[in-house]
């Protein structure tokens, strides 16, 4: 049975009074989506609306869904042959898979960063002013501007200043990273999706994208897949964990670390399998 995850009233109001008092500040929500690759089934009735402007961790063993399920909210699985998807993906109440969506318009919304940092083979100022470009934008004092504050946003500004027309392939990983962040930020996003952004990363490197993460919250809503436990502990306030295709269960991550309700949940996080 498809479980449908919201977030939960308070102590001070019943579900029915929060719903009528407090608006909803659902960014994404799902329902009942199913995910094929050709014969196989990736994702069952994924149900779940995702607050804005907060961090939403997806935890789960390898293959469970979580990448396939934060590809299906910007359309990136359209590039994948033989793939169908079943329910509705909505961002700001809009269903992303409906017929006449402007799909380029959408992933302008809702960007993506990639496990593997991706920098293009050009210029740090280049690469984070590409997007802006391909929209059409070629006054260079505005590019300029945009550089900036894109390279401030991702924490790298300061590093990155005065050689902005070195090669970015000579950045280091994390440096690397970042600067994609930057160029996400560069197109003025919504939805920052960032699939594993840590894993091929040092501690170091992880902990600034850990932080930045932090401080990009307050202006965007953030959806990260991760296998490091202690990472969705520290960076996120949502997390969802996904097994065999299934959402078994969502909700505020300390209480979902905590006090997890379904039992499978509990075996995954406490070491007993994944």
């Amino acid at each position: 049975m498809a479980l449908a995850y919201k977030i939960p009233a308070t102590e001070e109001h019943g579900p029915g009074e929060i719903e009528q008092h407090l608006p909803r500040k659902y960014k994404i929500v799902t329902k009942n989506l199913n995910v094929y690759y050709g014969d196989l089934k990736a994702l069952s009735n994924v149900t779940v609306e995702i607050p804005e402007k907060s961090v939403t961790a997806l935890i789960g063993p390898s293959g469970c869904g979580k990448s396939t399920f934060l590809r299906t909210l910007n359309r990136m699985n359209d590039l994948v042959d033989n793939v169908r998807i079943e329910g509705q993906v909505r961002l700001d109440g809009q269903d992303i898979y409906a017929p006449g969506i402007d799909v380029v318009a959408m992933r302008k919304r809702v960007g993506m960063v990639f496990q593997k940092p991706n920098p293009f083979p050009m210029t740090i100022f280049d690469n984070v002013a590409y997007g802006p470009r391909i929209h059409g934008l070629k006054n260079r004092r505005q590019l300029e501007e945009i550089v900036e504050r894109s390279l401030v946003g991702a924490a790298l500004w300061d590093e990155v200043k005065d050689r902005l027309n070195a090669p970015a392939l000579g950045l280091s990983g994390g440096q690397q990273q970042r600067l994609c962040i930057a160029r996400l930020l560069a197109v003025e996003p919504e939805v920052l999706l960032m699939d594993e952004p840590c894993s091929a990363l040092d501690p170091i490197s992880t902990s600034r994208i850990e932080d930045l993460i932090h401080e990009l919250k307050d202006a965007y809503t953030i959806i990260i897949v991760t296998h490091n436990m202690q990472q969705a502990g520290r960076v996120s306030d949502w997390t969802g964990f996904f097994l065999n295709g299934e959402l078994v269960e969502f909700g505020k991550t300390a209480e979902l670390f905590e006090r997890p309700r379904d039992r499978r949940t509990e075996a995954y996080i406490t070491g007993r399998f994944g």
